[in-house]
């Protein structure tokens, strides 16, 4: 039985709030462990430590600071095959998923090395007679960020290297359902020469989220995980006077034109709509073909890849998905299948009774298809989260358009053609944050940014590249004027370059 408590001033802790809760192994449904759910006062202490480690950190030049993250990435990569084993066993996705969850956050860190470029201000000389002008980038202090469960690997690291690269003191809100992870990698950075109190790893509930929103040394939170959520965590930071961030859920969809290659488009939508059980904030779970002809194409191809779906284990090398992370999960999802069939979609695929042979208390979900689905039906319009494909028919690409920009949801679109006109005509006019042309899953490079619209996004600035030193840093203009260019005599009239 493991016991996870907490990460503070460089080593770990034993929670002392006298509440924890089960760790389980989605794979077999045993308790793997207990985690430790933080009071006000550890997370205060998490605080004070960053407080108090934070300035000298600022203090230490750039490139001395990214060296820190040059030797996590060695260290991280040496133990990549234990750090997905840890995380598969605690989330549920398989062996090779995790890895890729691993490898997209350590890709944020390889572009947070360039944060002494990043951090470079701007100069005039000779702005006015004598003035020269110019600005800098300060870090804002102690940040925090609050991470979801389906990436506990990718989504911290998009967090902690931006922010630390750029001078700050970090304290990481994981999830209470897959805490191990997270606790490595602070061990890690530590290994690599990060001073003690610069990262803090807190887990706790809701309790410890409001602690951290409502802490006055805390200067900004970054967030992901349900729109419900991000808009309380977003209004609540924002009106405590935080800079805040906040990514939510999603409904992503995939236009299927005419001229697409159907092959190829089956196989992006296998693995984009049932890829990691369908638990992604980009997981593509509405399918449009465009025309009547395109949809029953796409059916007759897709529904015998989705009936052999392999559902296995996390360590099945060889599965396709592994199981939901929670039974709680498997039931919701299991209920959004049977809220479909009572609103009137046609459920070709059901994998509701999926039973994995030796894994019995397991959270397994075989892959579930529905066509007809339309857009007035709760399954169309609210995210579910699993192994589950909408198909949406469309009558023309005017209607395929309309419906991921008329969502509630802005987060990711994909389009799948030939045609390099409509390709171009939909990606200038989706109201949809990210754009994937015969690309599923359109998650930018790492040195892009990451962030969707409408009910999937809340803050102006986005998730890694440029906007992620921006969100971590602040801006100080200085105006600057030596005596031997001062005119004697007051001057009442506000300055201009006249």
């Amino acid at each position: 039985m493991i016991e996870y408590g907490h990460f503070i001033g460089g080593e770990r802790v034993a929670g002392t709030s006298g509440r924890s809760q089960e760790v389980f192994q989605p794979m077999d449904g045993t308790v793997r462990g207990m985690v430790a759910l933080a009071s006000k006062s550890e997370l205060r202490k998490a605080v004070e430590n960053a407080k108090a480690a934070q300035p000298a950190w600022a203090a230490t030049n750039p490139q001395r600071r990214v060296r820190v993250l040059m030797k996590f990435l060695e260290l991280a990569n040496k133990e990549y095959d234990s750090l997905a084993d840890i995380l598969a066993r605690e989330h549920g996705k398989t062996i090779a998923d995790a890895k890729g969850d691993i490898q997209r956050g350590l890709e944020v860190v390889e572009v947070c090395i360039g944060a002494p470029h990043m951090m470079k201000g701007e100069f005039t000389d000779g702005a006015g007679p004598g003035i020269d002008v110019y600005s800098l980038r300060q870090p804002l202090g102690v940040v925090a960020g609050i991470t979801p469960f389906n990436f506990p690997a990718m989504i911290p690291l998009w967090k902690i290297a931006p922010a630390i690269a750029s001078g700050n003191a970090f304290i990481l809100k994981p999830s209470e359902r897959d805490p191990g992870v997270p606790l490595r990698i602070a061990e890690l950075f530590i290994e690599a020469g990060l001073p003690a109190g610069i990262l803090n790893v807190v887990n706790g509930d809701k309790e410890v989220v409001d602690a951290i929103l409502d802490d006055p040394d805390i200067k900004a939170v970054g967030f992901v995980g349900s729109t419900q959520i991000a808009q309380y965590i977003y209004a609540r930071g924002c009106s405590a006077g935080k800079r805040v961030q906040c990514f939510g859920g999603a409904k992503n969809h995939m236009i299927v034109m005419p001229d697409a290659d159907m092959d190829q488009t089956v196989d992006a939508l296998i693995g984009a709509g049932y890829g990691s059980a369908g638990e992604r904030c980009m997981a593509i779970s509405v399918a449009v073909p465009v025309g009547e002809k395109t949809a029953d194409l796409l059916m007759e191809k897709l529904i015998p890849r989705v009936e052999s779906l392999k559902v296995g284990p996390s360590t099945d090398a060889s599965a396709d998905f592994g199981p939901l992370v929670t039974r709680q999960a498997l039931e919701r999802v299991k209920g959004y299948v049977d809220l479909g069939v009572k609103e009137g979609a046609k459920l070709v695929v059901d994998g509701r009774n999926f039973k994995m042979q030796g894994y019995e208390n397991g959270y397994y979900m075989g892959g579930c298809l529905f066509d007809d689905v339309k857009p007035e039906m709760r399954i169309y319009k609210e995210e579910i989260f699993g192994p589950v494909l909408s198909v949406v028919r469309a009558k023309n690409y005017e209607e395929a358009l309309r419906l991921p920009s008329e969502h509630e949801y802005g987060n990711g679109v994909a389009i799948f053609t030939r045609d390099g006109d409509a390709a171009r005509d939909f990606a200038a006019k989706v109201q949809v944050g990210m754009v994937g042309i015969n690309v599923p899953i359109p998650v930018p490079i790492a040195y892009y940014t990451f962030g969707g619209w409408k009910a999937s996004g809340f803050g102006d600035l986005n998730q890694h590249g440029p906007d992620a030193f921006r969100f971590y840093t602040k801006t100080k203009t200085v105006t600057s004027r030596w005596p031997s260019g001062v005119k004697e005599g007051a001057e009442f009239v506000i300055p201009t370059m006249n």
